[in-house]
């Protein structure tokens, strides 16, 4: 029988491969959104500055602030990367989600398995990167190789999990080949895998099963109860896979952006500590919209190591702010060996 042995959830975003100076690159893009989710109401970038104004964000997204911030995040990414390396899982199953890089709004299913042999990453081509929102292209390193890549995937245990989710009454789409969008701002994999193959498998990546998990786009975002069954469904799968080797499990995304809240991820993180299931399934769905809602991505990854006698703790939480408005991202790094 498989044997999960290492379980690590981890934030993938842009601050962590772009330097504090290009951090204020995405403020432009904070002040122009028409409104930002944060605790349950919706504000524009100048209420949220009189809104939090109390804070003193200002001060925390400084550039002395941001570099010692930025610091941290770096280590607790080596960290994460060497305690990889110290298991050496043979394979891995990855819950992610998209952004409109594998998919586009033609087609955007609620859950993806990948089925095929091999998937790919690449740069951007130089008619790419015009397409891209500010701070993107500068990013790219964290998640994209220099050349283009193939990587291995793990036909025998995604099929698996296909049929069992279908005999257990989830309905996902199966994808055997990346598709190939013309004009578009990207190809091949999207940034929640492509930051996992570099900055924690440090590029020798592994036979694995990326799973695409629709948190962004309404109106069929998955509950954060679904995803949670939809974990237990997979663990499941990979328990009954008749094979001998070691597995990894990601949650790859959040925490809390584009709006930073400390004590959201304070309360998810008390309850991923504590194995809670009932807290992270019954948070209200408005708390898991834009960046905040990969978080989804944690709870499909606590459904599958919940239930193994994993153990660890949290590496580091680094709220890396880049406006007064508290605008930035919450970055999270997690492991259970």
């Amino acid at each position: 029988m498989a044997e999960i042995v290492l379980g690590m959830w981890t934030t993938h975003g842009p601050t962590l491969s772009t330097t504090p100076e290009q951090w204020l690159m995405r403020v432009k893009a904070d002040k122009t959104r028409p409104s930002h989710p944060f605790r349950l109401g919706n504000y524009s970038f100048d209420e949220l500055k009189e809104l939090r104004k109390s804070e003193n964000l200002g001060e925390q997204a400084s550039l002395e602030e941001r570099t010692r911030r930025h610091g941290r995040c770096q280590a607790a990414i080596k960290i994460m990367a060497d305690q990889w390396e110290e298991v050496k899982p043979d394979v891995a199953v990855i819950m992610g989600n998209d952004q409109k890089e594998i998919f586009n709004a033609d087609l955007i299913p609620a859950f993806t398995v990948f089925t095929g042999e091999t998937l790919y990453n690449e740069p951007a081509s130089p008619e790419q990167i015009p397409l891209m929102a500010p701070g993107i292209h500068e990013a790219e390193a964290g998640h994209n190789p220099p050349e283009y890549t193939e990587y291995p995937g793990l036909p025998e245990l995604s099929k698996l999990i296909v049929e069992t989710a279908t005999q257990e009454g989830f309905d996902v789409t199966q994808m055997s080949k990346l598709p190939v969008h013309q004009n578009h701002w990207s190809s091949g994999v999207g940034h929640a895998f492509g930051y996992i193959y570099r900055k924690v498998m440090r590029d020798n990546v592994v036979p694995h099963v990326p799973i695409i998990q629709n948190t962004f786009f309404p109106p069929n975002q998955p509950t954060a109860k679904r995803c949670f069954e939809f974990g237990q469904m997979v663990g499941r799968a990979i328990k009954a896979w008749d094979s001998d080797l070691k597995v990894a499990v990601f949650g790859s995304g959040g925490m809390s952006h584009f709006v930073i809240d400390e004590d959201l991820d304070a309360l998810f993180m008390k309850a991923l500590a504590e194995r809670n299931a009932g807290v992270l399934t019954s948070l209200d769905e408005r708390y898991f919209q834009t960046g905040t809602s990969e978080l989804k991505n944690w709870i499909a990854a606590a459904g599958i190591i919940f239930d193994t006698a994993l153990e660890g703790d949290v590496i580091d939480y680094v709220p890396c702010y880049r406006s007064e408005a508290g605008t930035g991202t919450a970055n999270g790094f997690v492991s259970w060996s």
